[in-house]
């Protein structure tokens, strides 16, 4: 090897075509015979056989490959095995288990959870909606002993549309002028604001014995809310609520629920109320001036009600 010819055997200068050029055969390239057409060059492809021109090699014998659980498995055949050198295709088989079944996607499971979500999703709106704004059902409701109010101006008791209040309204009522008077009770109309028939209430009652009776009939039996519309100068009264012959245990409070100023009758109208156990038939209810009952007041209407949770 001179300076400057690295010669025609390294690697890099190998030419596989060179003794296709006059250049080439006068470098000594011969045409290929297992390898370039160099002198001693380099094989840079291992052959996987001897490979015979105008001739059909055998294929080569690959070793069999183990494909994944359900993966195909794939078979390559060289092109040089071919006849023509023709390319071949993959092919895949499907992997089989179970009985020769392949097997598919979890569509039952996936199924029942779309359903579960839907049934979740309809409970949820459901909720919703009855889980709305609710109509403010509270009102008045009765205490463990009877309470009293301060008058609003009505006559009798309320009766509103319907057949069950209208069932109420039948209930029986009664002005001063058409109870029965006893112990110095006698009728007036001097002082304005009683809502009984031409204005006409109850005094005298505030003296001992005094008392003013009211029969009540065709009542079926059970407890009611006795009214009772009262007038007072200012100053709380009491009275004894006797049922049938039978005292209540507590006193029928005439109070000044109002804050009514003292010594006007005229403002002190207002309204108390107590419940009374009712017989079938024909009841008496008696409002007695006794020993130890403040009885300054005068009397103007008495009404039942039901009671709004019987």
């Amino acid at each position: 090897m001179t300076p400057g010819n690295n010669g025609a055997s390294t690697p890099e200068d190998d030419d596989p075509f060179g003794y296709l050029y006059a250049d080439g055969q006068a470098n000594g390239a011969q045409p290929p015979s297992g390898g370039y057409g160099y002198p001693n060059s380099v094989n840079r492809v291992r052959p996987v056989g001897t490979r015979q021109y105008g001739q059909q090699a055998p294929a080569p014998q690959a070793p069999p490959q183990q494909g994944a659980y359900g993966q195909p498995s794939a078979h390559y055949a060289a092109p040089e095995t071919l006849p023509g050198g023709a390319t071949t295709t993959q092919s895949h088989q499907p992997s089989h288990g179970g009985g020769g079944r392949g097997r598919g996607p979890n569509t039952k499971g996936l199924l029942i959870g779309a359903i579960a979500v839907a049934a979740a999703v309809v409970i949820g709106i459901g909720v919703a909606m009855l889980g709305g704004d609710d109509d403010d059902k509270g009102g008045n409701q009765a205490d463990a002993g009877p309470t009293q109010s301060q008058d609003e101006g009505k006559p009798s008791p309320s009766a509103s549309e319907g057949g069950a209040d209208e069932e109420k309204a039948e209930l029986p009522t009664i002005d001063a002028k058409a109870l029965r008077l006893d112990g110095g009770a006698a009728l007036a109309s001097d002082v304005k604001g009683a809502k009984a028939d031409g204005g006409v209430y109850v005094t005298g009652f505030n003296a001992v014995g005094s008392k003013v009776t009211w029969t009540v009939n065709g009542i079926k039996a059970d407890t009611y809310r006795f009214y009772a519309r009262y007038g007072i100068p200012g100053v709380d009264a009491d009275a004894t609520l006797v049922v049938n012959g039978k005292p209540a245990s507590r006193p029928l409070n005439m109070k000044n629920f109002g804050g009514t100023p003292e010594g006007d009758f005229e403002k002190g109208w207002q309204t108390t109320w107590a419940n009374v156990n009712l017989s079938d038939g024909t009841n008496t209810i008696e409002v007695v001036c006794n020993e130890g009952n403040k009885c300054n007041a005068n009397l103007d209407q008495f009404w039942l009600e039901e009671e709004p949770n019987a």
